[in-house]
């Protein structure tokens, strides 16, 4: 009996959420899917996460995929748009663990470099090395659900060995994993809020 298992690979987003899904097969790849989710019509954050999360689930009891690897947020100079960036990825992380799948969550150098042998490849470079891997006919017009798929392929590559990303297995395996970012996070949201509380008295 072939041996066999599903990866959902997601790129989080608060405009357009990507995801692409592999069936491994015998230790080979199969394309499945490609997926965007369009946020950019949702004008509310927060109707936003919702959207982001009922969609995961869709896609998980759909495909029942039996891994899910994310990539991770990047570090930027716009705190709101790196706390909103953070709160995309972890509704959709609650989603996986929602129904109890394993998460594994890859640095975007790390799936560049995977998929292309270039930390610092454009998304085009991604999406065409792509192409040619899963041989795909046609790429999509945006190109967040390859960045998706990337991470997919990603977590394909790099199975079974010793030093992958950061794993998850169940809430508490996150939490255990996370105190410092958890800490970090409440602290970054409650000096946002305090500045914007001084601004709006300012003003």
């Amino acid at each position: 009996m072939a041996n066999e298992r599903i990866i959902l690979g997601i790129d989080p987003g608060t405009t357009i959420m990507g995801f692409g899904l592999i069936k491994v097969v015998n230790k080979k790849m199969e394309f499945v899917q490609l997926n965007e989710l369009i946020l950019s019509k949702y004008d509310n954050h927060y109707q936003k996460l919702r959207v982001i999360f009922e969609r995961t689930i869709e896609l998980i009891d759909t495909h029942n995929p039996d891994e899910i690897a994310i990539e991770a947020p990047f570090f930027g100079k716009n705190v709101q748009s790196m706390l909103k960036l953070g709160r995309a990825q972890g509704v959709a992380m609650a989603a996986g663990l929602s129904r109890d799948i394993p998460i594994t969550e890859y640095e975007p150098k790390k799936i560049k470099m995977a998929i292309t042998g270039n930390g610092n490849a454009s998304k085009e470079q991604v999406a065409k090395m792509l192409q040619q891997l899963l041989g795909l006919k046609e790429l999509p017009k945006n190109l967040d659900s390859t960045d998706g798929l990337a991470a997919a392929v990603c977590h394909f590559f790099n199975s079974g060995r010793v030093e992958i990303g950061k794993s998850y297995t169940g809430w508490d395996a996150f939490v255990k994993q996370n105190e410092s970012r958890i800490k970090n996070s409440f602290q970054s949201q409650f000096s946002v809020s305090v500045l914007q509380t001084a601004t709006a008295t300012v003003y």
